[in-house]
């Protein structure tokens, strides 16, 4: 038997496994793929309890623009919820103007938020998400004020304030 691959072929089969290594088929995203929330709905039903903006931030992970969000003004005291399922995820007390345009805290609620590798074409990051719905809510980098060190880079439109 005669086995020629064409260039089309060759080029066809490897762009598939690019494709599929970046959308997800890695091994560590079968394991991301495996974790489980109290909450879940279908997209349409996310659809229909969430703003177009928040539904593309939350369920998509996508990022608001830079300034956007009215929530990098919000000064008073209270609790930051997910838009999602309003599990408060950061305390006002843990806010700080880090001049990057979106909201920014120290630190989150204690078991309000998980982490997971977020890998780019210029490294990876660590993406944070509502440990109750997946939602996701930001990154969080290593050049935060004391007492962490931390800065939990959040998108406004992930979350609802609630005055105290």
């Amino acid at each position: 038997m005669d086995y020629e691959v064409s260039k089309r072929t060759f080029l066809g089969t490897a762009a598939a496994a690019v494709g599929a290594f970046m959308v997800g088929c890695a091994p560590e995203a079968e394991a991301e793929a495996a974790e489980r929330f109290e909450v879940n709905k279908s997209p349409a039903e996310w659809r229909k309890i969430l703003s177009p903006r928040q539904y593309a931030v939350l369920r998509e992970a996508d990022t608001e623009r830079a300034g956007s969000s009215p929530l990098n003004k919000e000064s008073r005291r209270g609790t930051y919820a997910c838009a999602g399922c309003a599990l408060p995820v950061y305390k006002s007390q843990a806010k700080f103007e880090s001049g990057t345009g979106w909201p920014s805290f120290t630190a989150p609620i204690a078991n309000a938020v998980r982490t997971k590798p977020d890998k780019g074409f210029f490294g990876t990051r660590t993406e944070v998400h509502c440990r109750r719905c997946g939602g996701h809510l930001g990154h969080v980098f290593d050049d935060g004020p004391r007492p962490t060190g931390k800065r939990y880079c959040m998108n406004g439109a992930a979350m609802k304030f609630i005055a105290a």
